[in-house]
């Protein structure tokens, strides 16, 4: 069994996995609690006093063949992933502050932690950003870009993807948004092919918004992009086929944090036993930037049809009517100052059972918003480096085994998303072990009965 490991193994190291070396550039659109918490967090792993907890690429292991084998290397022992002391950080932000004033008016980490990576994050500072009030009514800032029209604002982008490479000495780079929730954008004409769309950044069409400048110029640049936000960003034909051309993987959207990671873990639970649902009420209290982006209607538009798309995706009405044909789906959420980063999730489930009779679910998460998505974003970032060194990933363009981080996952065009925390988590393992040649756990379990 192992010399027959070893042999596929070794196969696959040679012909599909290029080995991560030199360093790992990581450029974030969005320099606030989100990418600040994860920057000051690497850095705190990589001096040894804090722990990389939520991270599946750090922590998590990985099953290989049967139980009985006792087989479960970590998932970075067992793919070539970049280790953290090879990530470079460079970012753009409205703001002119640097990474650790950033981290301060945060208000996430602790002074004393970000006193000890106060070097390290003063010295990341922001580079002028793509920004138009237009897609982001609640916030401006000074340290915007100027340019006759987006195809040269794509450009300047462009100007700063090589500079970074160049001056960070980083063989690699992959782009994550961690920026505000834009306006609500719907498919058009300029989004159908790479022609259109160009054609619409050089004419200011104001379907391109500003996350779909950096998603091209990072494309364009042939780097990896992935979406944290529910903007339409990259998830367009335009930018699926620059993907593909350019070998450039990407993924999204909006990550899998507070209340939506609850519902991916309790709707399949209420599915797998046939318990039906009337109606689930979903408010939320946050304070930070987020929360004052998402108190614009237009923004609001944006994560709601992020978050209630999960629920009708998990649960298909269209197979269990007389279970969750009628259910009243709501969802809110309330600018609130004092709560800062500290978001509330509270949820008011109605459920039905055993002869229709009711019952009731109600759940109150205290999260923590950037603490939650750091790791995300971590994960993200690695597994997206590996997608570009793996021939098999690298040109297929959207990356369906990460829909594990995100509330509204890509896909092909026409094929329905999958929600199910669980599933996505078969989805995310099965393909690691498929690329190492190992054989896909299926549960089945059979064969210990034979």
């Amino acid at each position: 069994m192992a010399k027959r490991q070893k042999s596929v193994s070794s196969e696959t190291k040679r012909s599909e996995i290029q080995l991560p070396k030199g360093k790992l550039g990581v450029m974030i659109p969005g320099m606030g609690a989100v990418a600040t918490t994860f920057v000051a967090g690497v850095e705190a792993v990589r001096k040894g006093f804090a722990a990389p907890i939520g991270s599946l690429t750090q922590m998590g292991t990985i099953r290989l063949g049967k139980r009985t084998d006792a087989r479960s290397p970590k998932i970075n022992e067992f793919v070539p992933l970049a280790g953290l002391r090879d990530l470079v950080f460079t970012g753009w932000d409205i703001f002119e502050d640097d990474m650790h004033a950033a981290a301060s008016k945060a208000g996430v980490l602790d002074r004393e932690l970000l006193n000890r990576v106060k070097p390290f994050l003063s010295s990341i500072k922001p580079r002028k950003a793509v920004f138009d009030r237009n897609y982001v009514k609640r916030l401006d800032g000074p340290n915007v870009k100027k340019g006759k029209n987006k195809m040269d604002l794509a450009e300047q982008v462009r100007a700063d993807i090589r500079d970074f490479k160049k001056s960070s000495g980083a063989s690699r780079l992959v782009t994550i948004w961690c920026g505000s929730t834009e306006t609500f954008i719907e498919p058009g004409p300029a989004h159908q092919s790479l022609k259109t769309f160009e054609k619409a950044l050089t004419r200011n069409d104001e379907a391109i918004a500003p996350s779909m400048i950096y998603a091209y110029a990072s494309l364009t640049e042939g780097v990896p992009f992935a979406n944290g936000a529910p903007n339409l960003t990259v998830d367009i034909p335009a930018l699926h086929e620059l993907s593909r051309h350019n070998q450039a993987p990407i993924c999204g959207k909006d990550f899998k944090t507070g209340q939506t990671l609850i519902k991916t873990i309790l709707a399949p639970g209420f599915k797998a036993r046939l318990l039906g649902l009337s109606g689930w009420y979903s408010t939320n209290i946050l304070g930070n930037r987020d929360g004052e982006v998402l108190d614009d209607p237009g923004s609001f538009k944006t994560k709601e049809e992020s978050k209630l798309g999960v629920l009708e995706h998990i649960l298909q009405p269209r197979l269990y009517p007389e279970l969750y044909g009628n259910i009243f789906h709501k969802v809110r959420i309330n600018y609130y100052p004092p709560r800062g980063d500290n978001k509330e999730g509270w949820d008011n489930i109605d459920i039905f059972g055993w002869l229709g009779y009711p019952m009731q679910i109600k759940v109150d998460f205290l999260c923590r918003d950037s603490i939650l998505a750091a790791p995300i974003v971590l994960d993200l970032v690695l597994f997206l480096d590996l997608a570009q060194r793996t021939s098999n990933l690298k040109g297929i363009g959207i990356q369906e085994w990460l829909s594990f981080y995100f509330k509204s996952p890509m896909t092909a065009p026409g094929l329905y998303p999958e929600h199910d925390l669980f599933i996505q988590m078969m989805k995310l393992k099965n393909t690691l072990r498929h690329l190492r040649g190992e054989e896909l756990i299926t549960h089945l379990g059979l064969e210990y009965y034979d």
